[in-house]
């Protein structure tokens, strides 16, 4: 069943938004080499317990901490560790943020150092395909709209949509119906309509489109160990507009590549 939000409860789903998307900007401040992944979490989770939220991920199913970190040939899921980055690494940051009673989610991932101009041209496609998405999520559109514009953009420049994991409504539940896949045909699922709150979240690999899982039943790895990027934003629908809920506003204010 998909649930339609109110004005007023897409406005606190805002709110916690803007917990999220500053907590994103204090771990932005840190993303470079020389810093451990586990750094990050703690600051993550410090900021937004100290504003008020908590946050979604810690717990989730048993996942053990507040942001899913994932370098280089890791695609979503992986976990904060004592891994030090160094120069030429990749790293998702994917959060998201309880508070009011409501989840918001977003990711970002960025280049640490000097990295290879195929894998920062790799990033740049995501988060442009990102963008793309989410002028398809109209009202009156459908998901595979969305989906469609995000694999013909990316697939044109060589690369590869992951099938496996997709984008999701979000709400009281920080996953909820509709799925939202990267892929798909013009015209095809869910219809848009006023009041969906949906999280949009591309995942590009450079190289095969397939993954694995590893041991720990949540780390998500492509099948050829090649780079892949994500980026996210929560999004809402209504009859005359698409909102962007969520913000990278912080995260580029203190990290620009």
């Amino acid at each position: 069943m998909i649930h339609y939000k109110t004005s007023d409860e897409v406005q606190l789903i805002k709110e916690s938004a803007q917990i999220l998307g500053k907590a994103h900007g204090e771990v932005a401040k840190l993303v470079k080499e020389g810093v451990k992944t586990s750094y990050l979490d703690k600051i993550a989770e410090e900021f937004i317990r100290d504003h008020g939220g908590v946050p979604s991920f810690k717990g989730y199913n048993g996942f053990p901490a507040s942001l899913c970190i994932s370098v280089n040939e890791v695609v979503v899921h992986g976990f904060p560790s004592d891994y030090v980055l160094k120069d030429g690494d990749i790293i998702s940051i994917d959060c998201g943020v309880f508070h009011q009673g409501f989840h918001s989610d977003s990711a970002y991932t960025y280049p640490v150092g000097e990295v290879s101009k195929k894998v920062l041209s790799l990033l740049k496609a995501t988060k442009e395909s990102l963008y793309l998405g989410i002028e398809k999520a109209v009202f009156g559109n459908r998901i595979g709209d969305v989906g469609n514009a995000i694999q013909k953009f990316v697939e044109a420049k060589g690369y590869t949509v992951v099938r496996e994991l997709v984008g999701h409504g979000v709400g009281k539940s920080l996953h909820e119906s509709p799925e939202v896949p990267n892929y798909g045909k013009k015209g095809s699922g869910p219809l848009l309509k006023n009041g969906m709150v949906i999280a949009i979240e591309p995942m590009v690999n450079l190289g095969t489109r397939n993954v694995v899982q590893e041991r720990d039943g949540w780390t998500i790895r492509t099948a050829d160990r090649k780079p892949s990027a994500h980026y996210e934003h929560t999004v809402a629908i209504f009859e005359d507009r698409t909102e962007i809920l969520t913000t990278h506003q912080y995260i580029e204010e203190n990290f620009k590549f």
